[in-house]
């Protein structure tokens, strides 16, 4: 896949070591910044995307992020980095690399979300960064912000993680396992040409929608209002949404790239979810979506009451999980009152 527009490119020569005891001969890291990097370098603000996303999060987050909006470039330096495995540019499944042996396909290791915050420090020491005033994400993202909130607690002063979770749970596992034997059951997923497995990930995601939206959001959205017996419009909406993907995705990174949400756990090595939770210095601003069923409000009051100095918000939402995407207003609100504290 073609990286977005305007995106930079940070190459890492040497070996990276991954969590799991793999190895990547090197590391390329996609990303996009937005306005300038205050002399003092206070005003930094670190956008971490989820799942399918690119770097350029003035594009899929514009109701937040641009001239005038909540993050404007002209008052912060806004960062955004392609995660591992994505094929937006960094380093994937899909990777090719003259001259240097880039494990590919069902071949490539598995990265943890541990992993992917790593390579972003790595970047963000490249960058010139020593501090960032706020760390934000939703699902997939949140879980890289609660990890870097860890792992750097010295350098992070305000976090958001937006529907998101302290460990993966086995729910979460299991949609994201049922989008894997789409992918396996799809004879082009074994292909060696890159891009292959259309059908495969045209049926991930269907399943994963159903996880990302709601009973209500289809009840309203794609009710049939004529005696149909067949091609209902929720039958054509998830066929929709899967040609969408294949247009834009690679299925072999989607596929490592759920495996890399499944490995989501804070507590790992490090006592509890609890205590690494607790370790957070970070203010922290939890939101959670009222109509999430990946990610149920429970497990974003779960981070609220063990994160020192933090306060827990509920967005109402018809669309689920996805409410994070759409939500602006109420996201402007919440999060505009918790940095002016």
């Amino acid at each position: 896949m073609i990286p977005p527009i305007d995106a930079q490119f940070y190459h890492h020569r040497e070996q990276f070591i991954l969590e799991n005891g793999g190895i990547l001969p090197e590391l390329t890291i996609a990303f996009h910044t937005y306005g300038t990097l205050a002399e003092d370098g206070s005003n930094v603000v670190w956008v971490c995307h989820a799942l399918t996303a690119n770097s350029d999060c003035k594009d899929w987050w514009h109701g937040l992020i641009g001239k005038d909006k909540l993050f404007d470039p002209e008052k912060y330096f806004i960062v955004c980095a392609n995660i591992i495995g994505s094929c937006y540019g960094t380093t994937s499944p899909c990777s090719i690399k003259s001259g240097v042996s880039i494990p590919s396909h069902t071949s490539f290791p598995l990265i943890t979300i541990r992993d992917i915050v790593k390579a972003h420090i790595l970047l963000r020491k490249h960058l010139g960064i020593t501090s960032i005033y706020c760390l934000l994400g939703g699902s997939l993202g949140g879980q890289q912000v609660l990890e870097w909130a860890i792992m750097e607690s010295h350098i992070i002063h305000n976090i958001i993680p937006i529907a998101t979770n302290a460990q993966h749970s086995p729910w979460g596992i299991a949609w994201n396992t049922a989008q894997r034997m789409a992918l396996e059951s799809d004879p082009d997923f074994h292909s060696p040409k890159c891009g292959k497995c259309k059908n495969g990930l045209k049926a991930a995601r269907a399943i994963a929608m159903l996880s990302y939206r709601h009973y209500a959001t289809f009840d309203s959205t794609q009710k049939d209002h004529d005696a149909y017996v067949d091609s209902f419009n929720a039958d054509s909406y998830q066929r929709y949404q899967g040609d969408k993907l294949v247009q834009r995705f690679d299925a072999h990174c989607y596929y490592s790239l759920t495996k890399s949400m499944d490995s989501h756990n804070v507590g790992r090595y490090r006592i509890s979810c609890e205590s690494a939770l607790n370790s957070i210095k970070a203010k922290s601003c939890v939101i959670g979506i009222d109509s999430d069923i990946l990610f149920p409000i429970h497990e974003q009051e779960f981070i609220a009451r063990h994160v020192h100095l933090s306060e827990f918000h509920s967005v109402t939402s018809l669309y689920g999980h996805d409410g994070f995407l759409l939500e602006y207003s109420q996201l402007q609100s919440i999060i505009s009152k918790f940095l002016e504290q």
